[in-house]
């Protein structure tokens, strides 16, 4: 019997029903496996795979010399597999970590009880000791992994140039916050094989994607003369007593390179969180370009320089100040009564008389011009954050009242870096220049990815009244109101500055000077909020001296050579680190060396200058106590040394060693100068030496 032509058509129409899906199967097998496989992958992925980011080394920040300032050391990440957490093991793990780890347990169960993420952080910066512990609990799901912890080696030092990093090692301020995206390298990553309900699979490799490490940052900063600028700053707290603290800021002033700024109060970055919430912040301030003030007399240096650029004065002119001057029946005083004196004369006694005569003549409009020409009102642009403008008051508010303070530095608000950016282009020709903070960005090769070169801004002056003001102001130090600013054997320049603020008694004193006066090589500005040193509160008496101390010790480093006077002796500065005091005093003397003490115990934990460091005789080398506590010490150079010499003087030190081979040590974990508890493991290698 065959089919008839109704069957027929039916199988036909199956037939090709059956074509029609074969081919529409086709097609989306073709669109899955071939044009969507790469999206599909990439969806699949997380599915079969657990990722776990590994942490990259951050760059590194040196000081101009390569001496280091940021740093990384070794610490460790504790994350959790959650779904490899099994329910009856959650209270008695998160008990665990919580114990170890000093965390709320309730938290750390919520975070194990996350299912939704594969891996749970719990804890970073780990240190060694706890992370063995952890890692002896021998539970399934918990990771230990290597992180990164941000170091600063030598504590305070240019905290507030610095700044400091986040629990995530982001930077948070400063240097840190600023150039962060060029330090923080980019994360690596490890790809474990997961089954579907997202535990390890003992099948298949693990992937290690390597991490990139971040860029290195080059600082204009002197590790040297910030060292010698912060022990200024140290003694002048003890004598001057300030209640809203200190600023000071040395820089080169023909090229605008900062080589040294610090604040006080200030905070160590490797703790930057310690103490009262409250108080974090005004810790963390940068005063010196964040805060601004009246700067009183040491203003009269832009006045001076523009009444001799406009030609409205003369040097041997005559004034003569019967200890005030009236203006718009306002009576405006001077701080003491001068009798008949010249221009320069009137700029050595700091005479309020004078420069508001000289205002006068400027007027408002050309007095006006050279202020926004030195940068007043405006932020110099430099590389920190936080930066202020500064205050000046618009043209059409001036009235000859306001006219004549702003001459002498009162109603005008200007930062300290506005100041000494100010007075560096009377000092160095007449340039304004963009004050530098950072030299040059380079990577782990020291390839340079960026350079940042010194910038004339404008020329404000002339080169010969820039010598002119040299000369003036190198009188004001010789003659003047500046003399305890001067320096044997240098010829410095200076001016001085007092000013009464708003609140009666409540004063700022400072002083900035350069050296030497002819050909400037350094200029420093310091900056003393309301002193409570009862004896005095004038710039001359207070902030000159330290001023002082900085340019004294900065020209002897920079081998300036004084004029008149025998350049002493040289000698090389011993290795005085993980001595006792007593010891360490001994050996100073005996090779001609001075010496002070900063911080508290028996033990010298570091000292500056650094061991090596060629000086003269008689320098001061400061020794630093172990503030860490005596239950810390600086881990040795072991470097040469015999397995009974390593372990010998390890074993002084209250550290324990770990032998690996025979003969002089080549290697050691950790490294010299690192900060350790007594008790700690050094792991020392050791190789023959070759004949």
């Amino acid at each position: 019997m065959y089919p008839n032509i109704s069957v027929k058509r039916r199988i036909l129409f199956l037939l090709f029903l059956s074509s029609v899906a074969i081919f529409g199967l086709a097609v989306r097998l073709f669109w899955i496996q071939i044009v969507k496989s790469e999206e599909y992958q990439k969806m699949a992925l997380p599915q079969w795979t657990l990722d776990v980011s590994v942490t990259p080394k951050r760059g590194i920040i040196f000081d101009r010399n390569g001496k280091v300032l940021a740093e990384n050391v070794s610490a460790n990440k504790i994350s959790v597999i959650s779904k490899e957490i099994k329910e009856s093991q959650k209270e008695m793990v998160a008990e665990a970590l919580s114990r170890i780890l000093n965390l709320d347990k309730d938290e750390v169960v919520k975070k194990i009880s996350n299912k939704n993420m594969q891996e749970v952080l719990i804890a970073k910066k780990v240190d060694d000791d706890k992370a063995n512990e952890i890692r002896k609990l021998n539970i399934e799901g918990i990771i230990v992994s290597e992180d990164m912890k941000r170091y600063y080696p030598d504590r305070n030092l240019a905290c507030h140039v610095l700044g400091f990093t986040g629990i995530d090692n982001q930077g948070l301020d400063g240097i840190e916050l600023v150039f962060d995206n060029f330090l923080r390298g980019i994360p690596g990553r490890i790809s474990t094989p997961i089954d579907a309900i997202g535990r390890k699979m003992n099948i298949g490799e693990e992937e290690y994607c390597e991490p990139m490490q971040g860029y290195n940052v080059v600082l204009t900063i002197d590790e040297t003369i910030q060292h010698f600028t912060e022990k200024a700053l140290n003694q002048a707290m003890v004598q001057s007593k300030p209640s809203k603290g200190v600023v000071a800021i040395v820089m080169d002033p023909n090229t605008g390179e900062i080589l040294a700024l610090a604040n006080r109060p200030n905070y160590d970055p490797n703790d930057p969180f310690a103490g009262q919430e409250e108080e974090w912040f005004k810790l963390w301030r940068n005063k010196a370009i964040s805060d601004s003030y009246e700067p009183g007399s040491v203003f009269k240096t832009i006045t001076a320089s523009a009444a001799l650029e406009e030609g409205v004065v003369r040097l041997d002119e005559q004034f003569y100040d019967p200890g005030y001057i009236m203006v718009a029946g306002h009576r405006i005083n001077c701080w003491a009564t001068h009798g008949s004196e010249t221009f320069v004369q009137g700029v050595q006694n700091s005479c309020n008389v004078v420069f508001v005569t000289l205002s006068q003549r400027l007027g408002v409009e050309k007095l006006y011009k050279y202020i926004h020409a030195f940068g007043f009102g405006q932020k110099t642009g430099i590389l920190l954050p936080g930066e202020a403008p500064g205050l000046v008051m618009p043209e059409s508010n001036i009235g000859p009242v306001e006219l004549a303070t702003n001459s002498f530095g009162q109603g005008i608000a200007v930062t300290p870096l506005q100041m000494i950016t100010a007075v560096s282009a009377i000092a160095n020709g007449g340039k304004l220049m963009q004050p530098l903070i950072v030299k040059s960005i380079v990577d782990s090769s020291g390839n340079v990815i960026k350079e940042f070169k010194p910038k004339v801004v404008r020329q404000v002056i002339s080169e010969k009244t820039s010598a002119t003001m040299r000369e003036i102001l190198k009188s004001v130090v010789s003659e003047g109101t500046g003399r305890t600013g001067y320096i044997e054997g240098f010829d410095v320049a200076g001016k001085t500055g007092t000013t009464e603020k708003y609140m009666p008694g409540k004063y700022v004193a400072s002083f900035l000077g350069f050296a030497p006066a002819d050909d400037p090589k350094v200029i420093a500005l310091v900056v003393i909020d309301e002193p409570n040193n009862p004896e005095s509160h004038f710039g001359s008496q207070l902030a000159a001296p330290v001023v002082k101390s900085i340019l004294e010790d900065t020209l002897r480093y920079l081998e300036v050579k004084p004029r008149g006077i025998e350049k002493a002796p040289l000698v090389e500065v011993p290795n005085v680190r993980n001595m006792k005091l007593y010891e360490a005093q001994n050996v100073l003397i005996s090779n001609k060396l001075r010496f002070i003490v900063e911080g508290r115990g028996n033990t010298v934990f570091d000292q500056m200058p650094k061991p090596g460091a060629i000086v003269e005789e008689n320098t001061t080398v400061i020794l630093y106590l172990n503030d860490y506590g005596e239950e810390n010490v600086i881990v040795p150079d072991l470097t040469g040394k015999s397995v009974k010499e390593a372990a010998e003087l390890l074993n002084s030190l209250g550290l324990k060693i770990k032998i690996k081979g025979n003969g002089f040590a080549v290697r050691q974990v950790p490294l010299e100068g690192t900060v350790v508890k007594k008790g700690e493991t050094i792991e020392v290698e050791f190789r023959p030496k070759e004949n």
